[in-house]
């Protein structure tokens, strides 16, 4: 685990973002593994997602920032992402927010915790997006990793209820990549296998 994690999360932000940039109009309506999204809610997610994440380091109230982006046009999911994860890497660079105790929606825990919870959250929606799209371009290997290891510890199966928004852990796959473990940690499958 990266005593920084804020280098990974701009990472995992451009690769949602190169996602998000090849996405059609036509694909929109499309389903992805997250069953109760398609395309355009995904998007929506993610976007949202990298406000909130803006605002906690901010100093803000996460709980006050809709986890959805319904403002945003069809054809403007480009630059509404963007912005949001451009001010969301401009929020996190102070330091000394890794160890200052931040409130997020489910709890507070240090700023290193939260950006670390917010790498999972984008690099498994980027698979999500991913798969969604018919793999348009390969993901980064070492972010799904780091991801899986903050999945292991922050969501053990044993632990998940009705409350958390993952669903019990599955088995990944035969020969599953590092993506396809994360899935199935998360109880995703790929769409092909959905």
């Amino acid at each position: 685990m990266t005593n920084d994690p804020r280098p990974l999360f701009a990472r995992a932000a451009q690769q949602a973002a190169e996602l998000i940039a090849s996405v059609r109009a036509e694909q929109l309506d499309g389903p992805t593994p997250c069953t109760e999204f398609d395309v355009r809610t995904l998007l929506s997610h993610l976007t949202g997602g990298a406000r909130r994440v803006a605002v906690v380091a901010e100093g803000g109230d996460a709980a006050a920032v809709r986890p959805f982006a319904e403002d945003v046009p069809d054809d403007g999911w480009t630059a509404a992402y963007d912005e949001a994860r451009t001010r969301a890497v401009k929020a996190w660079a102070g330091d000394d927010l890794l160890d200052t105790v931040v409130r997020l929606p489910f709890g507070e825990m240090p700023g290193r915790a939260a950006v670390s919870a917010y790498v999972l959250e984008t690099v498994t929606h980027a698979w999500d997006l991913s798969e969604a799209l018919g793999h348009p371009r390969e993901l980064d290997p070492e972010l799904a990793e780091f991801a899986l290891t903050v999945a292991q510890r922050m969501l053990p199966d044993e632990q998940r209820d009705e409350n958390t928004p993952f669903a019990s852990a599955r088995p990944a796959p035969e020969g599953a990549d590092v993506y396809g473990r994360l899935a199935a940690w998360l109880g995703r499958e790929p769409l092909s296998r959905a």
